[in-house]
């Protein structure tokens, strides 16, 4: 009864549309879980995320959750997620997605999640990492563990807002860095972001890791941005 008092007081609001919860629903409404745009892309082989990455560096497979548009819903909820320290967000979609993806043989046999690292600085300027939060989710639902020390940001890069893709590939370029790689050796790693724009952050990541003897790499994240 207090907690329906409260509840009547302070009501939980979708963290996507903004509207009241009802008890049996958890941070997005059922009608947002239905509606928000997925993309479907880990049923899809040479989906644009993996075609993303042609030609620049090898990788398994690659998928996101969401379609990102500028000022839809799927915007709302990573603003969210990144700025207004609702880190829930991200293990509640990385939890959702991580069922998506185990219906997938090329995504369902990954050894471990790495998600991509933040500089230290900008880590404890937010609290927490957005993709690190993500990937616990993922590796929950996905029953997969998880690596958080191994991939590391050793420089502070610029903001990648309104770059153009060379401008971002050059941002990144040689800032990541290993620890004992020997822990990685002949896994299948799982390397996860928030956004997916021009892949240039990932593809940085992504070489970094590829230095491992038999390392496979493949890629998710929780929203695609097509512009």
């Amino acid at each position: 009864m207090i907690k329906d008092f409260f509840a009547m007081l302070f009501p939980q609001v979708c963290v996507s549309c903004g509207k009241p919860l009802y008890k049996y629903e958890k941070l997005i409404c059922m009608l947002c879980e239905y509606k928000l745009p997925k993309t479907d892309f880990h049923l899809e082989k040479d989906n644009p995320i993996e075609k993303l990455f042609w030609g620049r560096v090898p990788i398994e497979a690659a998928a996101s959750y969401y379609r990102f548009t500028k000022g839809g819903n799927v915007q709302h909820l990573v603003h969210q997620l990144k700025y207004k320290g609702k880190r829930e967000i991200g293990v509640e979609i990385g939890e959702l997605y991580g069922r998506e993806l185990m219906k997938s043989e090329r995504f369902s046999e990954v050894d471990l999640i790495i998600p991509v690292p933040l500089h230290k600085r900008k880590l404890k300027a937010r609290g927490y990492n957005q993709s690190e939060v993500f990937a616990q989710g993922l590796a929950k639902s996905m029953k997969k563990n998880t690596d958080f020390v191994t991939l590391y940001r050793a420089m502070e890069s610029e903001t990648q807002t309104k770059k153009t893709r060379f401008l971002r590939w050059k941002n990144v370029d040689s800032i990541f860095q290993l620890k004992d790689e020997t822990t990685l050796m002949g896994k299948h790693i799982l390397l996860v972001d928030d956004v997916i724009t021009t892949g240039a952050t990932l593809e940085a990541c992504i070489q970094t890791l590829l230095k491992i003897p038999n390392v496979k790499v493949s890629v998710a994240s929780i929203a695609w941005a097509t512009h």
